[in-house]
C-alpha cells in the first residue's frame, strides 16, 4: 500500500513539472522568433485584392525580420477554404492568415463553417480598407458613366453578367446591393478570387465586376478597364476624377472592403505582440504608404482588441445585410 500512496502523492508534482516543461519551448520560441520563414495564408487566387496588399507587406517584413515571409494562396468557397486551413495551423508564430471583409460575411452564408473567425483567430492588425468600384470592359460595355450603364442594364434584363471574387464576398454583395438599388437584373458569376475575375473581365468574358479598388487600380490606369464610380462617401485621392456613386446618381451605394492579419488562436502572446510591432513599423514605411495610396487605401492604425471589436461589428453588420437583401449562395 505504501508505494501506491507515494505514487499518488507524486502525481500532482509530476503534473506540475510536465506543465512547466511543456511551456518552456513556447517561452524560448517567443524569445528567438523568428528563426525560420513565416507563411501568410492568402485565401484567394493570386492577383486579387488581398494579394495587392499582402505581397508588398510580406516583402517589407522580409527586410525588417531578416527572414522570408512567404505567400501561400489557398483559394475556394469565398475565402473559407484558406480560412479553414489557417485556423488549423500550428499556433507557433510561423503561420498567419490574411483575412478580409469576406470573412465577416461568410458566417451568414455558410452555416456549416468548421472555423469561427472571432474565436479561432487572434486579430493582429487591420492593414488596408480600400473602397469598392464599378469597373467594366470598355470593349463590351459602351457606357462611359454609371447612369449610362444603369440605363443599359435596365434595357437588357438578364443579359448582363457580373463577376465576383466568389459567392459571399464583398464583390458579390456589392453586386446584389447594386441590383436592389437600381432595380436591374444582372446575373452573378462567382470566381475563385478577384484575380481570376479580373482576368476574365479584361479578356471580355464578363462585362462588369464590382471590385475592390486594390485589384482594379492597375488595369484601370492601363486603360484595360473603365471605372464608372467608386462606392465610397468621398472621392479617392489616387483617382480624383472618378466620381462617387452618389455623385453619379446612385445615392446609398457605399461598399468598402478591408484586409487584416490574423494569427491562429493560442499563438504565444509575445509573438503576436512582436508581429503587431513589425506590422505597425512596416505600415509607416514610404514604400507601403505609396503602394496603399496607389491602390486607393489609407494606412489604418487598428490593432489587437480594437481590430477584434471591428471584426465582430462587421460580422453583425453583414448578417443584417444578408438577411435584409435575402442573399443566397449560387
Amino acid at each position: 500500500m505504501k508505494p501506491r500512496v507515494i505514487r499518488c502523492a507524486l502525481l500532482p508534482l509530476l503534473a506540475l513539472v510536465s506543465a512547466v516543461v511543456g511551456q518552456a519551448p513556447t517561452a524560448a520560441q517567443a524569445q528567438t522568433w523568428p528563426d525560420k520563414a513565416i507563411t501568410f495564408i492568402v485565401p484567394f487566387a493570386a492577383g486579387g485584392g488581398t494579394d495587392a496588399f499582402a505581397r508588398p507587406l510580406a516583402a517589407q517584413l522580409d527586410t525588417q525580420l531578416g527572414k522570408r515571409v512567404l505567400i501561400e494562396n489557398r483559394a475556394g468557397a469565398g475565402g473559407t477554404v484558406g480560412a479553414s486551413a489557417a485556423s488549423k495551423a500550428a499556433p507557433d508564430g510561423y503561420t498567419f492568415f490574411v483575412g478580409a471583409a469576406h470573412h465577416a460575411i461568410a458566417p451568414s452564408l455558410y452555416p456549416n463553417l468548421d472555423y469561427n473567425i472571432e474565436k479561432d483567430f487572434i486579430a493582429v492588425a487591420l492593414i488596408a480598407r480600400p473602397p469598392q468600384v464599378v469597373v467594366v470592359n470598355p470593349d463590351k460595355v459602351a457606357a462611359k458613366t454609371l447612369a449610362e450603364f444603369i440605363a443599359y442594364a435596365k434595357a437588357n434584363p438578364g443579359k448582363l453578367n457580373y463577376g465576383s471574387a466568389g459567392a459571399g464576398t464583398t464583390h458579390h454583395l456589392a453586386g446584389e446591393l447594386f441590383k436592389i438599388l437600381t432595380k436591374t437584373n444582372i446575373q452573378h458569376v462567382p470566381y475563385r478570387g478577384a484575380g481570376p475575375a479580373m482576368q476574365d473581365l479584361i479578356a471580355g468574358h464578363v462585362p462588369v465586376v464590382f471590385d475592390g479598388l486594390g485589384s482594379s487600380a492597375a488595369p484601370v490606369r492601363a486603360g484595360q478597364l473603365r471605372a464608372l464610380a467608386v462606392a465610397a462617401p468621398k472621392r479617392v485621392p489616387a483617382f480624383p476624377d472618378l466620381p462617387t456613386a452618389a455623385e453619379a446618381g446612385l445615392a446609398g451605394y457605399e461598399v468598402s472592403t478591408w484586409y487584416g492579419v490574423f494569427a491562429p488562436k493560442n499563438t504565444p502572446p509575445a509573438i503576436v505582440e512582436q508581429m503587431t510591432k513589425e506590422l505597425k513599423k512596416a505600415m509607416q514605411t514610404p514604400a507601403i504608404k505609396e503602394a496603399w495610396e496607389r491602390n486607393g487605401s489609407d494606412v489604418p492604425d487598428v490593432t489587437g482588441p480594437a481590430f477584434a471589436k471591428m471584426v465582430s461589428s462587421e460580422v453583425e453588420r453583414w448578417r443584417k445585410v444578408v438577411t435584409e437583401a435575402n442573399v443566397k449562395l449560387d
